[in-house]
């Protein structure tokens, strides 16, 4: 697994928050007013200052009620294998709901699939709007988290844009178990791909053996990717006839 003496360290701390020069940590005003206000840390709790792109070190709270240094840059480098979750974004909070769940589990790249069928239909003003709150809401996922690499956020992407990409693989009803050479998992909208998605060749993929909300179809494939990426499950062999059923449905891909 990947749950690294660094990630533990991370998890002891009371907060972490993200600056930009990890050589004099200076906190924003917003994140100093969380810190000792609203969450009330004591002098002497720590605290992890990370600068998004995999640096990081310990701070604790001093006696004037701010952070200093108190170890030295740590660095964590980008995992060989970057995961991809590409999903069509659903009304209200959800999508931002799915976008935290899944910088929680470690992907590194969030997209808003843009689809044939799909109900969202962002302006160009809309998407930067939308864009912008999902890198918010990754930022803050990170923080809960102690994750020191903030995801990539993009969008909106029409789904023949992945192709060309390695490894990108589609979910859709009855598809099998996901494969190791997948490392992108697109999710489609309520309505279902369109017969011009399906025909793009993308492997397909099942997510679970009942119909998933689209949100939830994205944090599974999410869970999927990451956790075959750590070794927490290992890939079933889809031609041993004696193994689990590879049979699944998934989520609003009708």
């Amino acid at each position: 697994m990947t749950f690294t003496k660094g990630a533990k360290t991370r998890s002891e701390a009371a907060a972490q928050v993200f600056v930009d020069d990890l050589d004099h940590v200076v906190l924003e005003k917003a994140d100093l007013h969380h810190l000792m206000t609203v969450r009330r840390l004591r002098a002497g709790e720590s605290v992890i200052a990370a600068d998004g792109m995999g640096s990081w070190r310990r701070c604790v709270v001093d006696g004037s009620r701010n952070v200093v240094a108190d170890g030295a840059i740590e660095f964590e480098p980008e995992p060989a294998q970057v995961l991809t979750v590409a999903f069509a974004p659903v009304k209200g909070d959800r999508s931002e709901w799915a976008v935290a769940k899944l910088t929680e589990l470690g992907v590194d790249r969030i997209v808003a699939l843009a689809t044939e069928r799909g109900v969202v239909r962002w302006s160009s003003t809309a998407a930067g709007r939308a864009l912008d709150r999902w890198e918010r809401v990754a930022k803050e996922a990170c923080c809960q988290s102690r994750r020191v690499r903030l995801p990539v956020i993009e969008g909106p992407s029409e789904v023949a844009s992945f192709s060309g990409e390695p490894g990108v693989g589609i979910a859709v009803p009855g598809g099998p178990a996901l494969s190791g050479r997948t490392s992108t998992l697109l999710i489609g909208p309520e309505g279902g791909w369109s017969e011009a998605e399906l025909a793009l060749g993308f492997e397909p993929v099942g997510m679970a053996g009942n119909v998933l909300r689209t949100e939830t179809a994205a944090i599974s494939a999410g869970v999927l990717l990451e956790a075959t990426r750590a070794g927490t499950v290992a890939l079933v062999d889809n031609n041993d006839s004696k193994g689990p059923s590879e049979t699944t449905r998934s989520e609003d891909q009708r």
